[in-house]
């Protein structure tokens, strides 16, 4: 793939890391966990915008049971990346008790959180709290109506068949004015935009890459602009996240190699859990750059990674972030090197800086008169030399 000239955003677009995360149970948790908060203290340093938490209490491969708390972990070894609970599932939660907290992190944090929601991933999570899966939709919602209330300031009263809130009210209001950032994800199913309308959220599209998500992303945005005018909600393209799987190096066989580490495994997981096509035939050669070539994943080189940024830009008409699948496809080692190697050569072509130093490269190259400055420069030299003769 080449990256074309296709949509561009007025803004610059943001990077960071969707983490769930994915670590094989053959690996040592606890060492697994604090790799994460590393790799945010480099995410961080390099500059990127933002990393989105997980939750999840079964399965084994998605270990973070609270990102509020690891997300408070993470904000004590950082300066200015935000941090998201990428998402917190909300029908596990009392909504008074969840916003409460959020609100906490945001003063801890000073403004450097954000709320991602969602129904809740993992069937297993659902089944151990006693939930069926066919109403975690509807419970997300009647949290979100409560947990949107309270952050505006409202006093709640609510009874639902799972919680009850009595003249709830919150006893500060966020750190973050307004508000910190509420996001709703979003897969295939118009479900997550029309939440997102109606509740004035941003939206992460966590299968973005993916065949069905792919082709989704031409029809949400156009879902989420009807449903604004439904609700008198205004939407915001800045406001939208994209993510899927990259790994990034020199050359498209380095990547390969390197993302033969953890890819059959991570994905042989994801099969188990969420709705992600069989996979091919063939060696992890073929079936790696057979995915490439649909761009349901990148693992290549910086061009193949801008090309990839800007199909997502074109298929889905503009949007704020795009966001790395956090899963340990290749070793710690490549994988840092990977975000370094995007941060230096992919990152900028989206966030309008190469512009004006390529101008004045090209003014200092083309500026008339140059040769003539080295031998003025020459010619004083020479004179110098002639005075100073002169008075000995």
């Amino acid at each position: 793939m080449t990256s074309g000239s296709g949509v561009t955003t007025e803004w610059p677009l943001r990077f960071g890391v969707f983490m769930a995360p994915f670590h094989s149970p053959t690996q040592d948790p606890t060492l697994a966990l604090h790799r994460d908060l590393e790799l945010i203290e480099h995410l961080d340093a390099l500059g990127f915008e933002e990393a989105w938490i997980g939750e999840h209490h079964s399965g084994g491969w998605e270990i973070i049971a609270d990102p509020m708390v690891f997300i408070a972990a993470a904000a004590a070894r950082t300066r200015s990346i935000r941090l998201g609970t990428g998402v917190s599932s909300l029908p596990y939660h009392h909504p008074l008790i969840l916003a409460d907290r959020m609100v906490l992190l945001d003063h801890l944090t000073r403004g450097r959180v954000m709320l991602g929601v969602g129904p809740g991933q993992l069937t297993s999570d659902a089944r151990m709290l006693g939930i069926e899966p066919n109403d975690q939709r509807r419970m997300m919602e009647e949290s979100l109506e409560v947990i949107t209330a309270l952050l505006r300031g409202e006093t709640v009263n609510r009874t639902t068949d799972w919680f009850t809130i009595a003249d709830g009210v919150l006893q500060l209001r966020p750190y973050s004015h307004p508000c910190f950032e509420l996001c709703v994800a979003a897969t295939f199913s118009p479900a997550g935009p029309r939440s997102a309308a109606r509740h004035g959220t941003g939206l992460l599209s966590v299968a973005a890459t993916q065949e069905s998500g792919f082709d989704a992303l031409g029809t949400h945005w156009g879902i989420i602009e009807e449903e604004s005018t439904v609700h008198g909600t205004t939407p915001d393209r800045r406001a939208w996240r994209l993510m899927g799987p990259m790994h990034v190096a020199e050359t498209e066989d380095e990547a390969i190699a390197e993302v033969a580490y953890g890819y059959d495994r991570v994905f042989d997981y994801l099969r188990h859990v969420v709705p992600v096509p069989p996979a091919d035939e063939g060696s992890l050669e073929e079936r790696v750059k057979a995915a490439n070539l649909t761009g349901s994943v990148c693992f290549g080189t910086p061009e193949m990674a801008r090309a990839q940024i800007q199909r997502l830009l074109d298929q889905s008409g503009g949007f704020g972030a795009y966001l790395f699948m956090g899963g340990d496809f290749a070793d710690p080692a490549a994988t840092r090197r990977s975000y370094e190697l995007f941060a230096r050569e992919v990152a900028p072509h989206f966030r309008h800086q190469l512009a004006p130093v390529a101008a004045a490269d090209a003014r200092v190259r083309n500026r008339d008169g140059a040769g003539e400055v080295l031998t003025a420069a020459i010619q004083a030299g020479v004179e110098y030399e002639a005075e100073k003769a002169a008075r000995t």
